[in-house]
């Protein structure tokens, strides 16, 4: 009995062949997901390893601080002070005074009590809800939430409920149901803003209900920290409830500089058991000093002035206004994020392509990243783009649309 089961045993070379099978079966969907490779620094226009120069129409560099001078030599001046690395995690010997002002700059940007950091923000939603809630407890979490929040809250004990995207008359029934099911404590999680869609939460209606069921509110703002609301702050300023938001997390990979790190703000007692019990933050590398210290010099641009916000607020309206003029439909909003709809996975993928070609460097999305037969091209504004870029880039997508068929 027991030669038989070896018979049948697969062996390396079987799991070698599955995953070449997977990777072809992906190709022939027309699924595959090729990097392109660029050879600048990140900005308004950036040159592939080709030779060509592109309008770069899809990074997160909202506020085109990636490459922006006074960062630059911030993170010069640290890694001149402080170090390349710490080469340890923080409750060893891997804190710096660097790393306590970020935190406090933080907490006082985000409208907080205290703020702790993460390698990524991927960690930060990683680690926060198994430390903070138990089986006793349960997390009420949008359905359209980020990756990234979906796996954190499937490492913790706690009931799980999904509301439909930005419904708040289903989240009143998750926390009812919640309520019903004994739950102790109750977190209600959400984007700040939809990554794939640029919808922004409804948070002083969420807010309300999270009182009205003695409910937490926290939310993501990856998409959110540096542009959104009159100063920047964030969703939660836009929606009028800025300090009224329990527990925020968020990145400096994006608007706020560009490079890396994460973080999650909240009030003291949820970060110091943060400190304590956190996974990605007790057992990763701290961040960078470099890194730290630029981030700081970006918190002191956008305390110092409004004008990269204003300006990507001004670039978003003009290219939103212009794309639907051209014949495209978007998905509606007024935020930096712009989904161009193609519907057809492997059309999206031809209207990148041809793009590229035409000088605009652009990528398409499709499952699973986005509901199957909801591919589109996600389009993000940048303070970074000047008007000539972006009047470039709608012409060529009005040309390559036509070509495709996509408008007449």
């Amino acid at each position: 009995m027991l030669q038989d089961k070896d018979m049948t045993m697969a062996s390396a070379t079987d799991f070698y062949a599955h995953l070449r099978t997977e990777l072809q079966g992906i190709r022939d969907a027309g699924l595959y997901k090729a990097e392109r490779i660029i050879a600048t620094p990140q900005g308004a226009e950036v040159r592939t390893t080709d030779g060509r120069e592109v309008i770069n129409l899809c990074a997160n560099n909202y506020l085109g601080l990636s490459s922006h001078p006074q960062v630059i030599e911030a993170a010069h001046e640290a890694l001149r002070t402080h170090g390349y690395g710490l080469s340890s995690v923080r409750f060893i010997c891997g804190t710096q005074d660097l790393h306590k002002s970020l935190e406090a700059r933080l907490a006082r940007f985000l409208g907080t009590e205290d703020t702790i950091l993460y390698a990524a923000a991927f960690d930060a939603n990683g680690g926060l809800f198994e430390p903070l809630l138990g089986e006793d407890d349960a997390i009420i979490s949008d359905e359209l939430n980020h990756a990234s929040i979906i796996d954190g809250i499937r490492l913790c004990k706690a009931k799980r409920f999904r509301y439909k995207h930005n419904d708040m008359a289903d989240l009143a029934r998750c926390l009812q149901e919640a309520e019903a099911a004994g739950a102790r404590f109750k977190l209600v999680f959400t984007d700040g803003v939809f990554s794939m869609d640029g919808t922004v939460a409804k948070l002083a209606e969420m807010r309300e209900l999270c009182d009205q069921h003695g409910a937490l509110l926290g939310i993501d703002e990856c998409h959110a920290s540096g542009f959104m609301g009159a100063t920047g702050r964030g969703t939660h300023e836009h929606r009028g409830v800025f300090g009224k938001v329990d527990i925020i997390t968020g990145t400096l990979g994006k608007a706020l500089g560009g490079a890396s790190g994460g973080f999650t703000s909240g009030k003291k007692e949820v970060i110091e058991l943060l400190r304590q019990r956190s996974r990605p933050y007790l057992f990763s590398n701290t961040v960078a000093p470099s890194i730290v210290g630029a981030s700081i010099a970006v918190l002191d641009l956008l305390e110092a002035s409004t004008a990269l916000r204003d300006k990507l607020a001004d670039n978003t309206a003009y290219f939103r206004e212009a794309i639907q003029a051209a014949g495209f439909e978007i998905k509606p909003g007024d935020h930096a994020i712009v989904p161009i709809m193609v519907y057809d996975a492997v059309v999206a993928q031809k209207l990148a392509a041809r793009l590229l070609e035409l000088g605009v460097y652009v990528v398409g999305f499709f499952f699973p990243v986005v509901p199957k037969g909801q591919a589109r091209i996600r389009v993000q504004m940048s303070a970074a783009h000047d008007r000539h870029h972006l009047e470039r880039a709608v012409a060529a997508f009005a040309q390559a649309g036509r070509e495709l068929g996509l408008v007449k």
